[in-house]
């Protein structure tokens, strides 16, 4: 393993980071987001302002021999979230010339990189990843769209046509060029097709519920001829594998965009109740307020951050993402599910004005349910998160688990009183409820399963905000004991979710009596989980001094 962590020093990156929140003051302005937004304008001069030799912002991920700077996972993540932050349809659009890029960094050859990453980095192409279908969706296996080969007098392919329809495309209409998932005789692979190639056409833009600056169109592929030096790896059918290269890398930036939407959001909404008087006080004063509206979803957004820094890391010490796709699955379905519910409470928190345009937190609100959608809906990563999980745990015969609980459980943990006893108690508890599941047969409970991949999303989110804490005592104290407070309070959240999901499992899946019911509750410990909830309200007072800067 390469023991240097891939991408940008931390100079670099923030100067990047800056570049962007400077964008507010310049193109994207929050009188311009909100005529895009209104007038569904999907702003071509502006991306492709972006894509200037003076900002370059696609120079983040494009590799350095290609005239890129290298950025790593880390480095994507951060400026994905500061410019999701400012709107989440200019990131999806941002995100598309990323996405639509990936196949040819992970698989392309080496000409191919030279060719077409030039282009992207020289001539400000927009690009565009064209893989779903309106049969298929996240089902890739059972795509349509053909590419049969044509073969020269020498019986060599010099080239294939292209016959079929791709739907909610991301800058479709838009992309100079796309790369293609199309079926040829051995399977699914990758092309590279241009817009202007005859019989390529992509439809009208979709009106959408919320990303409404970004292009989404159909497009149709009507014998379109294309050289057989487009095909993407110039070895046809590994699209699948290659696909599967990046979801950890892809799903891993969709939690980022999601991330800094929600995180806009609660800012509103705790600076709106800094300022508004109700009933003769402040509402950060009314725990109505704060700890039904606010300081969960800050709670939660700080766990998701945690745990996408942590992968993000992960990543790039690896430079490869393709081991880490159930880990990019949980992600993406924690900090979209967690954003979503950030921006409808920011909506609620405002009252009659979260429901105004002026007051931004409705436009969020619109863009960022999107994020628990494309890439794989928040079902679709249920199933990946407990069929591997599951997969994992029997393959280890609960040792996965098992040593979580035990780093949780360790001396140094407790000490810092992080809640991590409470993280140790939900993976022993899971590891018997996948034991269950499995002597039951109820992994063909798609429910079931469900309720187990959420058990498993927040412990995982959760142990890796523990861990965020014990490292930040060795750092800065102060933030460690933010941080502390943050991760007990999880924890307790977590504990109480745990509780549920197995009471639901244990008790309502039938397979139990309620003798063998209650005797495999008490051998787990089920009734500790609700210790998790001593001084849980205390904490949330204490978050809330803190985030709303109140006198204590």
């Amino acid at each position: 393993m390469n023991k240097t962590p891939a991408g940008l020093d931390s100079d670099l990156r923030q100067m990047i980071l800056q570049t962007v929140s400077r964008l507010e003051n310049s193109l994207l302005t929050k009188e311009k987001i909100s005529e895009f937004d209104q007038k569904e304008i999907f702003p071509e001069k502006i991306i492709k302002k972006l894509l200037a030799e003076d900002i370059g912002l696609q120079l983040l991920f494009i590799p350095e021999k290609y005239g890129g700077l290298g950025g790593g996972a880390r480095d994507c993540c951060e400026v994905t979230a500061e410019m999701a932050g400012i709107c989440l349809g200019i990131a999806t659009a941002f995100f598309a010339i990323q996405l639509g890029a990936d196949p040819i960094i992970v698989a392309g050859t080496e000409k191919q990189k030279a060719k077409w990453l030039t282009k992207i980095v020289k001539k400000k192409n927009l690009v565009a990843y064209a893989v779903t279908e309106a049969g298929a969706g996240s089902n890739l296996a059972a795509i349509k769209t053909k590419a049969e080969p044509v073969f020269d007098q020498n019986g060599k392919i010099k080239s294939y046509i292209i016959n079929g329809t791709k739907q909610f495309i991301s800058t479709g209409k838009y992309a100079n060029f796309i790369t293609l998932l199309a079926n040829t005789p051995e399977g699914p692979s990758f092309f590279i097709v241009e817009k202007k190639m005859e019989g390529f056409k992509a439809g009208k833009g979709e009106k959408k519920h919320g990303i409404k600056a970004s292009n989404t169109s159909p497009l149709t592929f009507d014998n379109v001829i294309i050289p057989a030096e487009n095909l993407i790896g110039n070895i046809s059918g590994k699209g699948l594998k290659q696909a599967n290269k990046v979801f950890g890398y892809t799903r891993l930036m969709v939690a980022a965009m999601a991330y800094g939407a929600g995180k806009t959001a609660m800012q509103i909404a705790v600076n709106y109740a800094k300022q508004r008087v109700q009933f003769g006080s402040l509402l950060s004063e009314k725990q109505g307020y704060t700890h039904k509206l606010i300081i969960p979803n800050i709670v939660k957004l700080n766990a998701a951050k945690a745990y996408i820094d942590q992968l993000a890391y992960l990543i790039d010490l690896k430079n490869n993402a393709e081991d880490f796709h159930v880990e990019g699955s949980i992600i993406k379905y924690f900090a979209s599910e967690t954003a979503n519910q950030a921006a409808d409470d920011a909506m609620q928190a405002l009252g009659g004005y979260g429901y105004i345009s002026e007051f931004e937190v409705e436009k969020i609100k619109r863009d960022i349910k999107i994020t628990c959608i494309y890439e794989g809906t928040s079902e679709i990563q249920q199933n990946i998160i407990s069929a591997f999980r599951w997969k994992k745990t029997w393959k280890t015969k609960g040792g996965f688990y098992k040593d979580i609980a035990d780093k949780m459980n360790a001396k140094k943990a407790l000490e810092k009183n992080c809640g991590s006893q409470y993280y140790a108690l939900c993976a022993n508890i899971l590891n018997r409820l996948i034991q269950e599941a499995h002597k039951n047969r109820l992994t063909r409970n798609q429910y079931i399963m469900f309720l187990i991949a959420d058990i498993i999303t927040h412990l995982e989110v959760g142990v890796s905000l523990a861990e965020k804490t014990l490292d930040l005592y060795e750092t800065d104290k102060k933030k460690a004991e933010k941080s502390a407070l943050i991760s007990k309070i999880f924890a307790g959240e977590t504990a109480m979710l745990t509780a549920v999901n197995t009471a639901k499992i244990i008790k309502g899946s039938g397979c139990f009596d309620t003798k063998k019911a209650n005797e495999i509750l008490k051998e787990v410990s089920y009734h500790k989980l609700f210790d998790a909830s001593e001084n849980s309200v205390k904490d949330m007072d204490k978050l809330a001094d803190i985030i709303f800067e109140r006198k204590i």
